[in-house]
């Protein structure tokens, strides 16, 4: 009886703010045509119905797109491109992490400082999430899969030309921006697939293809290693080269759900838009200066607003929040797994065996992630948008196992560290585009994980060459844990605690608007009652008695 009871009470409430949201969007479409009479009725309806469609989308659970596209399947082909994705995030996401078993070697070939080779996977991370808003318009321009081939191209390419490097200069370009670049063009498309194909289980989904940077981290080291052993850094850079190009296989499996919107039907209002264009433009050039710098804001802000969605910090405090924190996080979530392998060779463990921490850190995320996703895919946890909780206790718990990575430097310690932090780590990994989903709408989500991948790229960069001058001033490698694991705890902490004030704000809105709506809705029936009680008889209702008083 409870769970039928908050059903009806949850329709009710999706059909109000679906109503509220259409009389809005009506309501906003009818002034824009009282002010601006030269606007046509068909953009008008346009806006109308997708407006509409977008809070469909929310009131039904997601079943169909924000554009009016195809309901998602939940499953069918949907299966392929989450095998797809797990692949494209073992070869993007979980790369940066094998070129700690090049450190060493990178820093002896060029008599470079702890600071100067750190550049390099900071440089690869930091152009593989600075790249997001590139991605949405390539994205926007050629769609998912054709991204995706163009980002394999470039990062095995790029990864090639880095093994012909002669000073580290050149390793930057090469290793990290264009192999960088190519991982960005690559993963975030792969994500964004999944999240259009998958609605009902898109926690499942999303848990299931992040055991792809599991995977990249359990194989990655060891191939890494055997490479090194075999072949040196370079050839190991120009064998991992054509191996980043399998990207563009599992691009070419990412079909698109549906067809794309018909340009024919929109070509009569993109003359007219073009028409009003020039229009401006003639004006502006009248005004001078002045019209050119508007002209230019009234360019640039939508394209911001598409691909950067920098109006959401403003509009959506959860959004905010979980930026923020996410942000912070990244600073220093990244640095252990850079910093492990040169940390334990230091202190004269064999890199077989360091690399084989890194190989079991793989393992634990290859058990746990799958787990996760199976444990999210209930029915109990379906429909469900409370994961920020177990997200940030998982950063929180992620941070705190910097700690025992400090402590020593034996086997036996560090691989405690490794199974506390891969599993900490799988949570994080299974939850961080859910949430995301969560926080803002699916049509959005583009633009949202491009801002957020500029964020955090700003700390990708800065995390390892801050922990290289940490290095390089204090030569012991244990600050560098302690430092990330005070900023792992605040960053769980924080949203941990914005996410609580924020939904405490919102259940007393709640209560307020509840309050007041049952207030008015006690003045209508005491009205009426006023009305029933005074109103005056119609003189066809008089019954025989008075007829013949009246007589």
């Amino acid at each position: 009886m409870t769970e039928g009871v908050e059903v009806h009470q949850a329709q009710a409430n999706s059909a109000d703010a679906a109503t509220t949201a259409v009389t809005r969007s009506r309501t906003s479409s009818l002034q824009a045509v009282e002010t601006d009479p030269g606007s046509e009725e068909p953009d008008q309806q346009e806006e109308d119905s997708s407006s509409f469609l977008e809070v469909q989308h929310h009131s039904i659970g997601g079943a169909e797109d924000s554009s009016g596209g195809p309901v998602a399947p939940d499953g069918g082909w949907g299966w392929v491109v989450v095998a797809a994705t797990v692949l494209v995030l073992a070869m993007t996401l979980a790369f940066p992490s094998c070129i700690g078993i090049f450190y060493t070697d990178l820093q002896n070939d060029f008599q470079a400082s702890n600071t100067e080779t750190s550049w390099v996977p900071a440089i690869m991370m930091a152009v593989l999430h600075a790249g997001g808003p590139i991605c949405s318009v390539l994205v926007e321009c050629l769609g998912c899969r054709a991204t995706i081939i163009i980002g394999g191209i470039l990062s095995g390419l790029g990864m090639a030309a880095s093994s012909f490097a002669q000073t580290m200069v050149e390793l930057y370009i090469t290793a990290g921006i264009i192999t960088g670049m190519g991982f960005s063009l690559s993963f975030q498309p792969s994500i964004t697939m999944v999240g259009h194909y998958f609605v009902r289980r898109r926690a499942f989904a999303n848990a299931l293809s992040s055991t792809g940077t599991a995977l990249g981290l359990s194989t990655l080291p060891l191939l890494a290693n055997y490479l090194l052993s075999n072949f040196g850094w370079r050839g190991s850079f120009l064998v991992l080269g054509g191996v980043l190009l399998n990207c563009c296989i599992c691009g070419a499996v990412m079909r698109p759900l549906g067809a794309k919107p018909k340009m024919e039907a929109r070509t009569g209002q993109t003359n007219n838009r073009q028409l009003k264009t020039n229009c401006l433009s003639i004006t502006q050039e009248r005004e001078g200066l002045k019209g050119r710098l508007r002209a230019t804001l009234s360019t640039v802000m939508p394209f911001l607003r598409r691909h950067m969605a920098f109006d959401l910090l403003c509009s959506n405090p959860y959004f905010c929040a979980y930026a923020l924190g996410v942000s912070w996080m990244m600073l220093g979530f990244v640095v252990p797994l850079v910093y492990l392998v040169p940390y334990a060779t230091t202190y004269g463990m064999e890199q077989d065996r360091a690399a084989l921490l890194m190989a079991i850190l793989g393992l634990i995320n290859i058990i746990v992630r799958p787990v996760t996703a199976l444990v999210f895919g209930l029915p109990r946890f379906r429909g469900s948008h409370n994961f920020a909780y177990p997200f940030a206790v998982a950063v929180l718990i992620n941070g705190l196992s910097n700690c025992i990575c400090g402590m020593a430097t034996s086997f036996p310690v560090l691989l405690v560290y490794v199974i506390v932090f891969g599993f900490s780590m799988s949570l994080v990994g299974s939850l961080l585009f859910t949430v995301l989903m969560d926080t803002v709408e699916m049509s959005r989500f583009p633009s949202a994980l491009g801002l957020i991948s500029i964020m955090e790229s700003i700390m990708f960069l800065l995390g390892p060459p801050l922990a290289g001058i940490l290095v390089d001033s204090t030569s012991q490698y244990a600050y560098v844990f302690f430092a990330c694991s005070i900023n792992g705890s605040t960053a769980g902490l924080f949203i941990m605690m914005s996410f609580y004030w924020l939904d405490r704000q919102k259940c007393r809105e709640v209560k307020s608007a509840f309050t007041h709506k049952d207030i008015n809705s006690l003045k209508p029936s005491t009205k009426m009652t006023i009305d029933c009680d005074y109103s005056p008889v119609p003189l066809h209702g008089n019954t025989i008695r008075d007829m013949e008083t009246n007589v």
